[in-house]
Order: structure tokens, then sequence, then C-alpha cells
């Protein structure tokens, strides 16, 4: 019987796989470039010359100017009047526009995803606007228009509130460049997310305070926290804007980098790069707190991606 199938079926039997034998190694890919070692490795030598001569270098070269008299004349360097004062400045500002544009970047963030609207593109445009727009004339525009010459400048003057050369101007310039860094974060992965996991909640008969407080809020947590540090390292480093609104008076409205050009054109060469070398800790730190961001956020990312 069993012969008789064999001589009926001999191209099966033929073909039939032997399990006894391994499984052949499926054929390794090919390169998706095609240049040889000594070029990739060439391009790679280039990158981090490239990196080195424009990142690295200047940053050794601020701390070793800075610490060039000293570690005594580096701290008393930065308890100048002076500085400190700028350094306070900078500080306020900060506490005062990011939490501005935190506020502002979620909530535009929700309404251009979350909801259809006339004039949506329109709203991208304009929080797209500091981007394009050059600081130094941002702030020229904040001086025409609350300036003593300005719309709105007079009448602010007769009811006592000073808008230009004051600290109100610089926290006005300072959250105007910065205020698309947070919405900008969150727009792309709410539109990704939908509605879906609000609708279910509201569903459920949650308010739309817990909704946003227990569903939203979790799910753009580390990409909110991501725009906050680069909002809160652009506010602490801006200098056009700042440089226009201020009046640069020394401790009153001179931040950390106006202090750094008036003590470097004073010919202060060690305290301008203290105050400089604070500034490149903080970028440092953004950099070491923006990789950890990133990462955690790509693998949540690629929790929720569909399989």
């Amino acid at each position: 019987m069993h012969e008789a199938s064999a001589i009926a079926h001999p191209q099966t039997q033929a073909h039939a796989p032997d399990l006894a034998q391994p499984a052949k190694v499926a054929r390794r890919r090919p390169p998706v470039t095609t240049e040889s070692p000594l070029v990739r490795r060439l391009l790679v030598a280039v990158a981090i010359a490239f990196l080195a001569l424009f990142l690295l270098l200047p940053l050794i070269v601020v701390f070793a100017e800075a610490l060039k008299n000293g570690v005594g004349a580096y701290f008393e360097a930065l308890v100048e009047p002076d500085a400190l004062a700028s350094i306070r400045l900078t500080l306020l500002v900060a506490a005062i526009s990011v939490p501005l544009n935190l506020a502002f970047g979620i909530a535009a963030a929700w309404c251009i995803a979350k909801f259809e609207f006339w004039g949506k593109s329109v709203l991208l445009t304009l929080i797209d606007l500091p981007f394009s727009i050059s600081p130094v004339v941002a702030g020229l525009v904040y001086v025409l228009l609350f300036g003593a010459q300005g719309f709105f400048g007079p009448p602010l003057k007769s009811l006592g509130i000073d808008i230009i050369f004051a600290v109100p101007g610089i926290v006005l310039a300072t959250t105007f460049v910065t205020f698309p860094f947070v919405a900008r974060e969150l727009i792309p992965l709410m539109e990704q997310q939908g509605v879906g996991d609000e609708e279910v909640a509201m569903t459920l008969g949650a308010s739309g305070l817990q909704t946003f407080l227990r569903v939203t809020l979790p799910n753009i947590r580390w990409a909110l926290l991501y725009g906050v540090l680069l909002c809160n390292a652009r506010a602490m480093g801006e200098f056009g804007a700042v440089a226009v609104v201020s009046g640069r008076i020394r401790g009153l409205t001179t931040t950390m980098p106006l202090q750094v050009e008036i003590s470097y054109n004073e010919y202060q060469a060690v305290a301008a790069f203290a105050v400089a070398s604070l500034l490149a800790l903080l970028a440092l730190v953004t950099l070491a707190a923006k990789a950890l961001l990133e990462s955690r956020y790509g693998d949540e990312l690629a929790r929720k991606a569909p399989r």
C-alpha cells in the first residue's frame, strides 16, 4: 500500500522536506549604502572633528578662561553684585515665562489635536511665528507697542506701570520667543493618540477635569517634560529680544547673557566667562535631561505603537 502511494506520487515524495536536516539560514540582507569601509570611517571622522571644533572646543575654552585665575577668582566673579542680580533675574524670568508657555502649550495642543475648527491652520502658523522672526525684531515690536512713544506706553505710564526697560518687558519678550516649544512637542503626540481614551473616560462618567488629569496628562507627560526642558533652556539663554527691551540697566534689567556681554566689553574676561560657564553647565544639564527624556519618550511610544 505504501509502495503504491509512493509510486503514485513520486513528485510529492521527492520534494518533501527533510526534517532531519537543519533549516537553511536566511540570507543576509545587502547593506543599504554602498560606500566602502574607508569612506564610512572618513565620514565618521569628519563628523567627530566638526563636533569637536564647534562644540567641544568652545566649551573647554569657556571653563579654561573662567578658571584661569583660580577657583577663588571664579567664585568671586559669580558673587559680584551685578552677576548675582543677573542670575536672580534670569531665574525669575524663566520661572514666569515657562509656566505661561506650559499653560499655553497644553491649551493650544488640546484645541488643535482634539477639535476641528475654522482657523486651525492660522493658529498653527502663529505658533511657529517666533521660529521665523528674528528675536531682535520681536523685541523692537514690543518697544514700539509699550515704549514711551508706543501705542500702549503712555496710558500704562500714567498708571505707573513700566513695561519697556523693566522686568515685565523682559518677561514678555522671553515668553514670545519660547512659546512654540511646549506646543510643538505636544501637538504631534496628541494627534497620534486621538480622542479614543478621552471618549471612554467620559462615557464612564468622568468629568472634563478628571479626564484631563487621569487620562490625557499621563499620556503626554514625557513630551510635556521635554517641551518644558527646551523652553526653560531657551528662556535662560535668550539674548536678542531681551537686549532690545531691557535697556541693559546694571543690577536691574541685565540677564546672564547680557551680563556676559557687558563684562567682556569692559575687559573683565574672568567675570564674563564665569557667568558663561553657568550657562554652559545649564546646556550640559539640558542635554543630559534631553537624552534621558528622549529614551523614556521613545520607549513609551514603542509600547503604544500598533503591532
